[in-house]
């Protein structure tokens, strides 16, 4: 009988895994208790497993269950992305293309992808906001851009689509006079909590209390990062950047990279195409996109991840 299971039954399944509770699914999915119980109990028989202990005052996971609900998850996420696509193909051309990208994305891929967007849709204007952090995701929900390009970052929700474009390296960096650079070893933890740390921080409140690589607790905190690539030059502090934006520096001996110990030379962030899923990207969005993907596909750095 498992060939009869439905989608509906999956997203009954994973609301009553989030809520923790049949009539807070119910509430979830505007459904009466007693629907989503009976539900839940027709997948079980269906699959032959329990998929909840129902001993205390709240149903929870079985180890099944906790082994399915990602599975569950998958699958809805697979289905959302499949009619997401079909609506923004059904649509007709968009009258502009707004696009929020991460402040870490690398430019020259954009200017690449947007000189190209440019001769295939001549008449469709391009609008392009640089964010950091939140920024982006902010964009998006609020729907003052249609597609945002985010980091690796926890700042997704579930009414946004994500498609993963490529890696960017992160590299530590800090100017030739800076103490650290006179260590000439790996440097730890303690070491660099000694000095200030020059943290890009989020214009928006989706990162609150959320700390990203932050590793020492004397931190100066700026928005800009152009502004911090200015403070690492004057030797202010130490931090991470992109390393196509300072490998000019690096080679020129402006800025040296700083070596972590226990750590990789240089860290690697993903970057990821998101759009809310109510309203996918029509014929130019999806082109913007898989152009990205593209450019991925061929970069160096994702040859290397691949290797």
């Amino acid at each position: 009988m498992i060939e009869a299971v439905t989608f509906d039954q999956l997203r009954i399944f994973v609301a009553a895994a989030e809520e923790k509770s049949f009539s807070a699914a119910g509430r979830r999915l505007g459904r009466a208790q007693s629907v989503i119980s009976q539900a839940v109990a027709n997948l079980e028989q269906q699959l032959s497993i329990e998929l909840f202990t129902r001993e205390g005052r709240y149903p929870a996971l079985t180890q099944a269950g906790e082994l399915l609900l990602p599975d569950a998850r998958a699958m809805l996420a697979g289905m959302a992305m499949m009619k997401s696509r079909a609506r923004g193909m059904a649509a007709g051309l968009e009258a502009e293309l707004s696009v929020a990208v991460d402040v870490m994305f690398p430019m020259s891929a954009l200017t690449r992808v947007a000189a190209a967007f440019g001769e295939r849709f001549p008449l469709t204007p391009l609008r392009l906001y640089v964010e950091a952090l939140g920024g982006v995701s902010k964009a998006v929900l609020d729907q003052q851009c249609q597609i945002g390009i985010v980091g690796s970052l926890p700042l997704l929700t579930s009414a946004m689509l994500s498609e993963r474009l490529l890696p960017v390296e992160i590299t530590f960096v800090a100017a030739p006079s800076h103490p650290l650079c006179a260590l000439n070893r790996p440097l730890t933890e303690c070491d660099l909590s000694r000095h200030v740390q020059l943290v890009l921080t989020d214009r928006t409140e989706l990162s609150a209390g959320r700390e990203f690589r932050v590793l020492s607790p004397r931190s100066w905190r700026l928005a800009d990062l152009g502004a911090k690539h200015a403070f690492l030059l004057a030797g202010l502090g130490w931090g991470g950047m992109p390393y196509e934006m300072v490998a000019r520096d690096v080679e020129a001996g402006r800025l040296r990279e700083l070596r972590l110990a226990d750590a990789p030379e240089r860290e690697r962030m993903i970057m990821s195409a998101t759009f809310r899923a109510d309203t996918p990207p029509g014929p130019a969005g999806r082109w913007f996109i898989e152009q990205l993907k593209s450019l991925a596909a061929a970069s160096p750095a994702r040859q290397g991840e691949m290797a």
